[in-house]
């Protein structure tokens, strides 16, 4: 059967033309787009973050039904503003926010992470007044295992991105959760490989950690 160039042709465009028109990746909008399904309500605590979020059964580590993952692989600070609107219709009762690193690897420098990380607390400020707002930090990385060069890289911006935005965090009477200091080796910027096993993600230990962090400020 002979093919027709032209149609090849228009289709090739079409596939093109509607890749461009993607900012973010077909997870973000895969999940993106589930999240618009699933129902939030005034009770629900919100994890809100990238891979590093997503990674985490939540209801599961906290025993707690009102504990959900609003994570997404590869996530950046501009795409979690672009998709606050279906977490915050529900008016939650919290939200837990990690976000950064993803922009770090990109070459976004700290001044725009911070600019950007203030305008998603901003957004939630304003669309849901009474969600308690708990912003954790940054956690640190390491480039032991030869991975995630693009983020691996970045350890030593961490620790002051993090100051920043605690600071812009006490500017706006937010929780500022320190996560970092209790995840980096002493002494040094990188990441304790008893939480990780490439240098950016966590093990199951490393979320246990997390948890025993962060339960003190769920019944806040």
């Amino acid at each position: 059967m002979k093919r027709n160039p032209l149609l090849f042709i228009l289709f090739f465009f079409t596939i093109t033309a509607s890749a461009q028109e993607r900012t973010y990746s077909s997870f973000y909008y895969q999940r993106a787009s589930l999240f618009e399904k699933l129902a939030v309500s005034e009770e629900d605590i919100l994890f809100v973050g990238n891979s590093i979020t997503n990674g985490g059964e939540w209801t599961e580590l906290f025993e707690d039904a009102r504990v959900k993952n609003r994570g997404i692989s590869g996530d950046i600070c501009e795409g979690l503003y672009d998709r606050l609107d279906p977490l915050l219709k529900g008016k939650p009762s919290k939200i837990f926010l990690m976000i950064g690193i993803n922009d770090l690897a990109r070459g976004t420098s700290p001044d725009l992470i911070v600019a950007q990380t203030d305008g998603i607390a901003e957004k939630i400020m304003r669309e849901s007044p009474r969600t308690i707002i708990f912003l954790q930090s940054i956690l640190p990385v390491n480039d032991c295992y030869g991975m995630f060069e693009g983020h691996t890289r970045q350890s030593q911006i961490i620790a002051p991105l993090n100051q920043r935005l605690k600071e812009m965090a006490e500017l706006k009477s937010i929780t500022f959760i320190d996560l970092y200091n209790h995840f980096v080796i002493p002494g040094t910027h990188k990441l304790d490989p008893r939480y990780s096993n490439d240098g950016l993600h966590l093990m199951g230990e490393g979320y246990m950690k997390w948890v025993e962090i962060v339960k003190p400020y769920l019944e806040k």
